[in-house]
């Protein structure tokens, strides 16, 4: 007998998004309402047939008051990931397993906040010294470590030392991004590209290691899409987006935010685990995937994710960017949208909108013949394919 997998047994039926801003101008709940009502009609069900939700645990908007604003009449799965945009694929997963094994029909997954406007993630909070005995946090907010560029710029510095990465490499894929974000008319920096001479003209935020341009955008907005069974979806609106794979993964000395107990800090441990099992349970390997939508709030993100998933060897992602693999027309078109640097930073939700856009053959960047796209979000990924 076979393993029992989420292989294909879920899809993506419906997409919903507002603009992405720097002041919505709305509260997160009316932004998670609009996202949530607009991927139920986009799916062409009503919130009557809604009854599971999942989404960060981080997220301020309470499902049972996102049921009543929107009219759903009852839920029977909820459901949180920990820590935040590295768990952007593991929410699919966890609608994928609700439908898969009957605890729901239809799962909505939403993700709204007022990240520019209200809380600033990039900033340091007021009061977070306030921690418990045991938590990482005490070992690095005394050292001045409490912001994420901080955080990730120690983890990033052993990889740009291993295999002799310079901060302009990392430069050449922010150009890319925003070429594709100045052709996406839902990309904040839409009808804006920049050049390699605007990367290094911005502002050190952690010197040597990244600049402004190399930072996520801090946005406002909100976003959602439904998950029901692959069987269901067939006869709804849109085209059969199926997920063909998803899992996470967390590894012994591993943490949300800090990475500095592994043995080797120039891999992404976490993402070489879950490319296995994404890979397996899909039945494909690196060169059947069409598309790669990969969550960058840093842009050497995406270096350490070409590499874990197979793309390229290891301290090979710069040269495989510098050799025009990565942007339209390359051999692996990367976040088509614009990515998190240049279309929105909606915690990586959007990525997963982009791979299903994609899929469908609707995408603003659209990508010939596209079969297979790959949505990694480091500790988290998931596989999808049409029908």
């Amino acid at each position: 007998m076979e393993p029992l997998t989420l292989r294909d047994r879920a899809a993506i039926a419906g997409i919903g998004q507002t603009e992405f801003s720097k002041a919505s101008g709305r509260s997160e709940l009316q932004l998670a309402a609009e996202a949530s009502w607009a991927a139920i009609e986009d799916a062409g069900l009503l919130a009557s047939d809604i009854d599971g939700m999942v989404t960060f645990g981080s997220d301020t908007t309470d499902e049972l008051e996102l049921m009543t604003a929107l009219g759903i009449p009852v839920l029977h799965w909820t459901s949180r990931t920990p820590g935040g945009g590295g768990h952007s694929a593991g929410n699919i997963q966890l609608a994928a397993a609700a439908v898969a094994s009957g605890a729901a029909q239809a799962v909505l997954v939403y993700r709204a906040f007022n990240e520019r406007s209200g809380r600033r993630f990039g900033q340091p909070q007021a009061g977070v010294g306030a921690r418990p005995p045991g938590s990482s946090w005490n070992m690095y907010l005394p050292y001045g470590l409490d912001t994420p560029a901080k955080m990730y710029a120690l983890w990033f510095h052993a990889y740009m030392q291993r295999y002799g990465v310079t901060n302009e490499d990392f430069g050449r894929y922010t150009v890319i991004a925003r070429q594709y974000a100045a052709t996406n008319p839902c990309a904040w920096f839409y009808g804006r590209p920049i050049t390699l001479d605007d990367h290094r003209a911005s502002r050190w935020i952690v010197e040597p290691v990244i600049r402004l341009l190399d930072c996520c955008q801090e946005s406002d907005g909100g976003v959602a899409m439904v998950v029901t069974t692959a069987e269901r979806a067939r006869d709804l609106r849109q085209p059969l987006v199926r997920i063909g794979a998803a899992t996470q993964s967390h590894t012994v000395n591993g943490n949300m935010t800090f990475n500095y107990w592994h043995e080797d800090l120039a891999v992404h441990s976490e993402a070489q685990h879950a490319a296995e099992v994404v890979y397996r349970t899909a039945g494909i390997g690196p060169d059947d995937v069409d598309v790669a939508i990969i969550y960058e709030n840093f842009s050497p993100v995406v270096f350490y994710q070409l590499e874990a998933f197979g793309f390229c060897g290891p301290g090979e992602a710069k040269d495989f960017i510098a050799n025009g693999n990565i942007g339209p027309g390359g051999k692996l078109p990367v976040n088509t949208h614009g990515g998190l640097l240049g279309e929105g930073y909606i915690h990586g939700m959007n990525n997963v909108i982009e791979g299903t856009r994609q899929l469908r053959g609707v995408a603003a960047n659209q990508v010939d013949a596209v079969e297979h796209v790959l949505v990694a979000s480091g500790r988290s990924a998931i596989i999808l394919r049409g029908a």
